[in-house]
């Protein structure tokens, strides 16, 4: 079967074999092998080491990632090493959509030669430039390393697909200020996850946690500005005593986060009421956020903000910073805050924690008239889109 679409894999191959939890790059990347592995083979980079694999091959390797069993890197490793005997698949993609929807391998040397090679039409999903627009929350060299990613994408892509219209005004910014022109783009809002395996009709079970208490959800790094918390936390405490709302943590454990992990880890005062989940299966994600008093989003800059969305499709309250795309996802809906407003913060954790709380309910009503978010629209965007490219070569 020749394929209508190429998809690269090589970030979930990478990940799933470290048995990582799939952060929402990696849910994006799963939701579009989910709608297309039918009619799609695989592309998969490591370093500068790179193919197009035969579809038999691609196909083994989606129902892999759908999948996710025990023995993934190995049984993975086991049918990528099959496909590099040769003979090998032609590697020509014969002008069709080839999408590159993480931001992994896109700088490396000699991807745009090998682009044109294969005769690839590229369509990139830009999920965020905070790389560059807010370098202070990254890793040191990411700035540079991300600006030549976004450079190669608007050089060679055929088209570029934005998660918000806050991410696509960041690439348009970038854009003309190093004097590249913009390919056609889309902005496809994403939708969330089910967290119930998809079983659409399935409610989330009665609560894990007995006592009042907020979530925050994401990898701990220091743009999710999980220290203001810690430290509003630490002042409950000596509030509110034994009767503190409880707060957990729930994500991995990122970059430059050693203030975070010292008071997780060292300050007894909090471990009675504050608890990290690094690992969580989305079930239980599920029940922990329809459950909660609120989720807790305070983070400095995001190029979407999934959490909001999963936490409002559950009727989780949400209180988040005042982020114009928080605001683009979710209108009037949460309450909005300043992320370093941390009166403000103990004030809202205090509201949402009372029983009954006006506050609280307050949302609730306006809650009523949030549209989720779904992905039978994301796709409908990103195939007009791809049927604007033309047709294949």
């Amino acid at each position: 079967m020749k394929a209508e679409v190429f998809i690269d894999i090589s970030r979930l191959l990478a990940r799933a074999s470290q048995e990582r939890l799939p952060t929402g790059v990696d849910r994006v990347c799963l939701a579009y092998i989910q709608r297309w592995h039918v009619t799609a083979q695989a592309i998969v980079q490591k370093g500068s080491w790179r193919r197009l694999m035969s579809y038999e091959t691609s196909q083994t390797l989606f129902a892999l990632l759908l999948d996710s069993p025990r023995n993934f890197a190995q049984r993975a490793n086991w049918v990528i090493a099959k496909a590099c005997i040769p003979p090998w698949p032609l590697q020509d993609a014969g002008g069709k959509p080839c999408l590159y929807l993480g931001h992994s391998g896109i700088e490396t040397r000699g991807f745009a030669h090998w682009l044109y090679t294969t005769r690839q039409k590229p369509v990139y999903f830009v999920h965020d430039l905070i790389p560059i627009t807010h370098a202070e929350y990254c890793r040191a060299g990411e700035k540079v390393a991300h600006a030549e990613r976004i450079s190669v994408m608007l050089t060679t892509g055929s088209g570029l697909i934005g998660n918000s219209r806050f991410t696509l005004d960041a690439l348009e910014t970038f854009a003309c200020g190093h004097g590249i022109p913009m390919p056609p783009t889309v902005m496809a809002p994403l939708a969330p996850a089910s967290l119930l395996g998809g079983k659409q009709d399935l409610q989330p079970s009665e609560p894990l946690i007995k006592q009042p208490y907020f979530v925050v959800l994401g990898t701990i790094e220091p743009r999710k500005n999980h220290l203001l918390l810690l430290n509003i936390w630490r002042e409950l405490v000596a509030l509110l005593g034994d009767s503190c709302p409880h707060l957990l943590i729930i994500g991995q454990r990122g970059w430059e986060c050693e203030n975070v992990v010292d008071m997780l880890e060292r300050c007894e005062v909090l471990k009675p009421f504050v608890h990290e989940l690094a690992a969580c299966p989305d079930t239980d994600l599920a029940c922990y956020l329809k459950h909660a008093q609120a989720l807790l989003f305070p983070s400095f800059v995001e190029g979407y903000g999934m959490p909001l969305v999963e936490a409002l499709m559950l009727g989780a309250p949400v209180v988040a910073s005042d982020l114009s795309v928080f605001r683009e996802i979710a209108g009037d809906v949460p309450d909005f805050l300043n992320p370093i407003d941390g009166s403000g913060w103990l004030q809202a954790v205090l509201h949402y924690s009372v029983k009954p709380s006006a506050r609280r309910e307050a949302q609730l009503q306006r809650m009523q008239a949030f549209n989720v978010p779904a992905w039978d629209d994301h796709f409908a965007q990103v195939e007009t889109l791809m049927d604007r490219l033309g047709p294949s070569a």
